[in-house]
């Protein structure tokens, strides 16, 4: 797959969400495999998910980076997954990959969740709301 490719599909994914009000991502194609995502997307009760991913297409999609980053209109956390190494001293299961739930120091293991879950997530929090 070409990065262009996987970046359309990015571009798809958030249209299909219908809880999506807007979104601004910026897409930097590092080669003809890899490539950075990154921006905000902003949903009809004003809150937002900041993300980025760093991703190589060769084989597969293989997310280097990513964070989900869920926030209230307020800038209050709801989550956030990630796969930054910070929380070794934890030794959770799924090291590097966590989600943070409500607040920073609310570490939890946590698969490596792609942005359509992320959104699926965030659906149902909004159904609940």
């Amino acid at each position: 797959m070409l990065i262009e490719t996987y970046f359309k599909q990015i571009h798809e994914t958030i249209n299909s969400c219908l809880i999506v009000q807007a979104s601004r991502i910026t897409y930097d194609k590092r080669g003809t495999y890899e490539g950075f995502a990154n921006g905000e997307i902003f949903f009809v009760d004003d809150s937002i998910l900041h993300m980025r991913e760093f991703v190589d297409v060769e084989n597969g999609v293989n997310r280097l980076i990513y964070t989900y980053q869920y926030m209230t209109e307020a800038k209050t956390l709801i989550f956030r997954y990630d796969n930054t190494g910070h929380h070794r001293k934890l030794r959770l299961s799924t090291y590097p990959h966590h989600k943070h739930e409500r607040s920073e120091e609310n570490v939890i293991p946590s698969s490596a969740p792609v942005l359509e879950e992320v959104l699926k997530e965030i659906e149902l929090i909004a159904i609940i709301s």
